[in-house]
């Protein structure tokens, strides 16, 4: 690949380098609210000339979310290998950047709307996020590999449409309810995230193994 030259080059870089500066300033905020002043500072530059690279203040932090995102996949590989405890570890590790965590409640909540920067990265984000369950559940649902990481990797078998419709459905709660725990967990950091979603989990895979099974 070619790499880019002259102004391009620079901003890119530029952009990278802002982008790098926010990660740390959300890191590192806490619960406290982060300011573009607050980035630009970190980068010798104006409130101005931060939102110059990106358009705006709300693309700005959806491409800080895209690189949280990015840096999951460093940390814990390639999203579609990921197994069901890569998935929690993902979400145990976010409760030590409760700034990020409060960056995408706030956004994907403002995101619904049509004409926002973020909706096309939550769109293509929360459908990513459904196949991939889906798949992970009909795996889990049908024959019983016989060690956990067969069963968080397997390849989902040929299943019938119901199969396929409560694996799907299953896929939305715990997207929902992962949602949800952000937020609760924000306001009472005592709740365990991971800790819920893995029993919430269970509690789904019980259900669908047991609609599964064949009447006698």
């Amino acid at each position: 690949m070619t790499k880019p030259r002259g102004p391009y080059a620079k901003t890119s870089s530029k952009r990278r380098q802002i982008i790098e500066a926010a990660l740390a300033a959300y890191a590192e905020a806490g619960s406290r609210k982060v300011s573009v002043r607050d980035i630009a500072q970190r980068v010798g530059m104006t409130d101005a000339g931060v939102l110059h690279h990106f358009g705006g203040r709300e693309a700005l932090l959806t491409a800080v979310l895209a690189a949280r995102d990015a840096a999951a996949e460093e940390r814990f590989g390639a999203f579609e290998a990921r197994g069901a405890d890569d998935f929690l570890r993902v979400l145990a590790a976010n409760a030590s950047t409760p700034g990020l965590v409060k960056l995408f409640v706030d956004l994907a909540a403002a995101a619904a709307e049509p004409d926002h920067p973020a909706h096309e990265y939550f769109s293509e984000r929360y459908d990513r996020y459904r196949r991939r369950f889906t798949e992970q559940l009909i795996a889990h649902a049908s024959a019983e590999p016989s060690t956990t990481a067969e069963r968080a990797t397997a390849a989902p078998e040929a299943v019938d449409e119901d199969r396929a419709a409560e694996a799907a459905w299953a896929a939305r709660i715990l997207i929902a309810a992962t949602d949800g725990l952000q937020l609760q967990w924000l306001l009472d950091p005592g709740i365990d995230m991971a800790g819920d979603i893995r029993r919430l989990t269970g509690v789904l895979l019980d259900a669908l193994a047991e609609r599964s099974r064949p009447v006698s």
